[in-house]
């Protein structure tokens, strides 16, 4: 799992990408901008890809990084998308999330800083890492395998 960094939301973070509040408001539908820029969480089960088994890459729906690939996604019968890892350790930054009266591990896109998700441990779901990568389907974009 990549490294928790110990930052809360909102906190000043650099990324290599960066917008003004208002860039990214033009570029991003009203959901996309409350969930990416905002932390928000798309209702469970509306989301594009909960049950997709399209073959292919999950990139971050706000600048398109690569962040998770279709072998990487199991059913976890949560409401949201879950992958058990992203495609590379820096693809994701783990930011320790003390909101809602409790201690979570948000997961941001590590180019542009777009709040994904959160992950955990410990759920007892039969993958290789022990983890949930718990993602709004409304943070990426999916781009199928041309081979199928």
């Amino acid at each position: 799992m990549a490294a928790l960094a110990r930052h809360t939301y909102g906190e000043d973070m650099n990324y290599p990408i960066e917008k003004t509040d208002e860039q990214w408001r033009a570029e991003l539908s009203p959901e996309e901008y409350a969930v990416l820029r905002q932390a928000g969480t798309e209702r469970p089960y509306t989301g594009d890809y909960v049950d997709t088994k399209t073959t292919g890459v999950y990139r971050c729906r706000a600048c398109q990084q690569e962040l998770f690939r279709s072998d990487a996604k199991f059913e976890s019968h949560c409401g949201w998308p879950s992958f058990y890892q992203p495609t590379a350790g820096d693809a994701v930054d783990l930011i320790e999330d003390r909101t809602m009266g409790m201690a979570r591990t948000e997961a941001r896109c590590a180019n542009c800083g777009s709040h994904l998700g959160h992950v955990f441990k410990g759920e007892g779901y039969d993958v290789p890492t022990d983890q949930r990568w718990c993602i709004n389907s409304v943070s990426l974009r999916l781009e199928p395998d041309p081979a199928g």
